[in-house]
């Protein structure tokens, strides 16, 4: 049986395991401590019995007016316990916490423009692809800018695909 919990300081010594895969980011300690202390919220560990981490999720609420939005910064799931839609449920908790909770317009997310297993997995959630941002992993590879408009968002004009690429520069949040 899975359980999903709020992630804690121990973790950060136990989940490095999750962050084997070539496509998940890795950060630094502060980074992560920094979302622990700031959005506790967003922040959820899967765990199997005995304790070992399945998977966890990562992310933080932003901006201002109708760009007020929840952001999945990282959602990782150890190889062993893919396709068993753990993606999908810490992926729907962070979604309900920026809804119900921080009253979000929408959810974004970056993902590599190579990752297509991702990508589809987040089409097959809701999300759609809302632009492309030029050479934003590490100024190499493009990374595309998915959206979900959430239910604040009557009019889902948060998710209306830009025409054209952005740099990362135009970025108007970290």
């Amino acid at each position: 049986m899975t359980t999903i919990r709020k992630f804690c300081c121990n973790d950060l010594l136990r989940f490095s395991s999750v962050n084997l895969d070539h496509l998940t980011e890795t950060f630094n300690m502060s980074f992560y401590m920094t979302y622990l202390a700031r959005w506790p919220d967003y922040f959820h560990v899967a765990e199997a019995p005995g304790n070992r981490i399945m998977g966890y999720i990562m992310g933080k609420v932003e901006g201002q007016g109708e760009s007020w939005h929840g952001h999945v910064t990282a959602v990782s799931v150890a190889p062993e316990y893919r396709r068993q839609q753990l993606a999908k449920k810490l992926m729907n908790l962070l979604e309900d916490i920026s809804d119900k909770i921080d009253k979000a317009f929408f959810v974004d997310l970056f993902v590599r423009a190579s990752n297509v297993p991702a990508i589809k997995m987040y089409e097959k959630l809701g999300y759609v692809i809302y632009r492309r941002v030029l050479r934003y992993y590490s100024g190499e590879e493009d990374g595309l800018d998915m959206r979900k408009a959430l239910s604040r968002d009557v009019e889902k004009k948060s998710v209306i695909p830009l025409k054209r690429p952005i740099t990362p520069d135009e970025l108007e949040y970290d």
